[in-house]
């Protein structure tokens, strides 16, 4: 089975989402399981602190590095594992792609590491993790929703999780290239009804090629949207 952990002050701030549809069934199932971590377990004063001012000075705070490397040395989680991958979700990472959730799907334990406030000290991406990881080209205040998204996106390739695995196979961005632009994107999906009226005089209607029944055409009609960016 699958183990993702998530670090973080915040450790109940992705309760609701991983514990419902997919995910949750996933885990009731024992296909995966998601734990997260408290990181001021780790810390060592009464106060619980896992943040200090910048050396050099500058604006906020920066998380430090003895909790972070207290907690992996408990999850065994310390980079250069064979079986497991710890990430440091960063908005200063690499851009976390489907080919990249592919490339973790390998893995049998995924530890992502959240970041909050102005950073992380810079010895956990040098010493403590594999990698680091962003969503894309913007700053968040944690890096809590960067992790629901690569645990969605990761456990969703594990056999079992989804309820018809063909599903995989015609998604969007499953030949992926270096940028998402090299990829090639799902068709158009439509369902009932065929004909939706938002008002008197306009008519939203299902292309008929996918109600003719005609398979052959209807492959062709799909083939016709791969590559398109639209």
């Amino acid at each position: 089975m699958k183990e993702f952990h998530i670090l973080s002050i915040f450790p109940k701030i992705l309760d609701s989402y991983i514990g419902e549809s997919i995910l949750g069934r996933a885990q009731n199932n024992k296909k995966i399981k998601i734990l997260t971590h408290d990181l001021r377990e780790w810390a060592t004063d009464k106060h619980k602190t896992t943040d200090d001012v910048p050396f050099g000075g500058g604006a906020g705070m920066v998380m430090k590095i003895e909790p972070i490397f207290k907690a992996l040395t408990k999850l065994k989680a310390l980079k250069g594992k064979k079986t497991s991958r710890t990430i440091l979700l960063s908005a200063s990472g690499v851009p976390f792609t489907q080919k990249k959730a592919k490339e973790l799907a390998k893995y049998k334990k995924i530890i992502l590491v959240c970041g909050r406030y102005e950073g992380v000290d810079h010895r956990v991406s040098e010493h403590l993790v594999d990698e680091s990881l962003s969503i894309g080209p913007y700053v968040l205040t944690g890096g809590e929703l960067a992790a629901g998204i690569i645990i969605d996106s990761v456990a969703r390739l594990e056999k079992g999780v989804l309820g018809n695995q063909e599903s995989l196979s015609e998604e969007s961005y499953n030949d992926i290239g270096e940028t998402a632009w090299e990829t090639t994107l799902e068709y158009p999906q439509y369902t009932r009804p065929a004909k939706f009226s938002p008002k008197r005089g306009i008519s939203w209607d299902v292309p008929e090629v996918l109600l003719s029944g005609n398979h052959a055409l209807i492959k062709k009609w799909r083939d016709g949207f791969f590559g398109k960016h639209t």
